[in-house]
């Protein structure tokens, strides 16, 4: 059976693109906007998650036993969760492709008085050895910008048998409901079987359908312990252009996947 046929394209080893127009786009449209969130975000008294800042006490993404476990945030940006890790008691590395990020970052952890290694470099190709992480992290950062049959192996490669992985990213339903010019609708917009990345112009953002993702972790070598189809809260504290909460309360614009790598460890 092809890839085609079981319902997903794997990657185009050729084609890798869309990490430097997803640098580009960071470094210069998106920054600015998250380093105006920085400070918000590194002082949340409970991690929060997303759009819609669900707490950690709702989706728990978070192992309960970081106290002193080495952890790996894949796209961290301006590295708040990595933030949250240190607080937690973990090893924190943030890792993310764009400096500009890493500017806000470096001063975020001046102010707060939190310290962690980041390091400049593509998820898709770590600069780690095997098996050196007991938590992997991605909150719509490698996740999402990111083709997945890239970093979710190299994620499964640096952890450790029995690390966790946990990511949130937009759904697949999100893909297929979002036009190229507005916000996401009652319709199909585009095709589940295809291929697994939008092209935005500018950027480039990956989904897979829930299939596609199941065989894809499996193949990592990585069990699946929950994933969770995130919905906007009834009052959320803003809206977006793209995805309005009255969709995301009728349809999952998000999801959590929390996955093991198989083999005994943490």
């Amino acid at each position: 059976m092809s890839a085609e046929t079981a319902g997903h394209v794997g990657p185009d080893r050729d084609d890798a693109s869309h990490v430097a127009r997803n640098r580009d786009h960071w470094n210069t449209a998106l920054a600015p906007v998250f380093g105006r969130l920085a400070p918000g975000q590194w002082s949340r008294p409970e991690p929060a998650w997303g759009h819609w800042s669900v707490p950690e006490s709702e989706l728990r993404l978070l192992p309960g036993d970081l106290g002193g476990r080495s952890a790996v945030e894949l796209g961290c940006g301006t590295a708040y969760v990595s933030s949250w890790l240190a607080r937690a008691g973990a090893r924190p590395v943030g890792v993310d492709v764009s400096a500009a990020q890493f500017a806000t970052a470096r001063a975020m952890q001046a102010r707060f008085g939190v310290g962690f290694p980041l390091v400049l470099a593509d998820a898709e190709r770590l600069p780690f050895p095997d098996a050196v992480f007991d938590f992997a992290v991605s909150e719509l950062g490698a996740a999402l910008w990111c083709d997945p049959y890239r970093w979710i192996a190299e994620a499964a490669r640096v952890l450790a048998p029995g690390g966790r992985l946990s990511f949130l990213t937009m759904s697949p339903l999100f893909s297929m409901c979002v036009p190229d010019d507005g916000p996401a609708g009652p319709a199909l917009t585009r095709p589940q079987f295809g291929p697994h990345r939008r092209d935005w112009g500018d950027s480039v953002e990956f989904a897979l359908p829930h299939g596609a993702m199941l065989r894809l972790l499996r193949s990592c070598g990585l069990e699946v312990e929950d994933m969770v189809e995130v919905r906007a809260p009834e009052r959320p504290a803003r809206d977006y252009d793209y995805l309005p909460a009255a969709w995301a309360r009728r349809w999952p614009g998000e999801e959590v996947w929390k996955v093991r790598k198989r083999g005994r460890g943490a």
